[in-house]
């Protein structure tokens, strides 16, 4: 298990109810182009609290501006294909259209959900994610303007902790994680909180399409 780190599984499919089934145990899938799908659950386990967040300077001063809002599954599909779009050093995206699909299907079941970040009409940065009772599972993010993918995480943070949110779920921390406050805990203190938070009811109020005021 250790080697990779946290490779738990190969194969199966991309069914809502296998991808529902692997988020409550603290799995989920990640592989690249031509790798065969893969099932991970790392050993630590990134995550941040609500409450925890770090806000650099530039990012507090542009809250104080106000000139962008932050809406709530507003244009799902538009964020996850930003957040497919290849990075500048690599031609390749883990999010392949297969996986796009499986999780255009969850947010259609009311499982998955963006948080966008919007200048006028254009989406400049958001992220989405899963909602597993009090817990949101974070699966990626994009930024075309700078600080515009932390706006979007710190809006998830103000909201998911007013509508009762206790933990997100980061997967793997890095360098730049580590900067907004991502921590690393053991897999065994994260599936001990996922098993207390999973059954958690969270009110579906709180993803309605809905502009987020913080």
């Amino acid at each position: 298990m250790n080697q990779p780190n946290g490779l738990l599984a190969i194969g199966g499919d991309l069914s809502p109810q296998r991808i529902l089934l692997a988020y409550r145990q603290g799995i989920f899938p990640w592989f690249g182009p031509h790798q065969p799908l893969l099932w991970w659950s790392p050993d630590p386990r990134g995550v941040l609290e609500p409450t925890a967040m770090h806000c650099s300077r530039s990012l507090l001063k542009q809250l104080k501006r106000g000139d962008v809002s932050c809406w709530l599954d507003r244009d799902f599909a538009q964020v996850i294909q930003a957040c497919a779009a290849p990075r500048r050093d690599s031609e390749d995206t883990w999010i392949s259209p297969e996986m796009q699909q499986a999780y255009l299907q969850l947010h259609r079941l009311g499982l998955a959900h963006s948080v966008e970040i919007w200048r006028d009409e254009q989406l400049i940065g958001g992220l989405y994610g899963l909602a597993i009772g009090s817990l949101f599972c974070g699966e990626s993010m994009f930024s075309r303007e700078a600080n515009a993918s932390k706006l979007a995480l710190y809006y998830l943070c103000r909201h998911w902790h007013t509508w009762g949110g206790r933990l997100i779920d980061c997967q793997m921390q890095n360098s730049h994680l580590e900067t907004l406050g991502v921590v690393e805990w053991p897999r065994e203190r994260f599936v001990q909180q996922l098993a207390r938070c999973r059954d958690d009811v969270i009110d579906p109020a709180c993803w309605r399409h809905q502009e987020v005021k913080v």
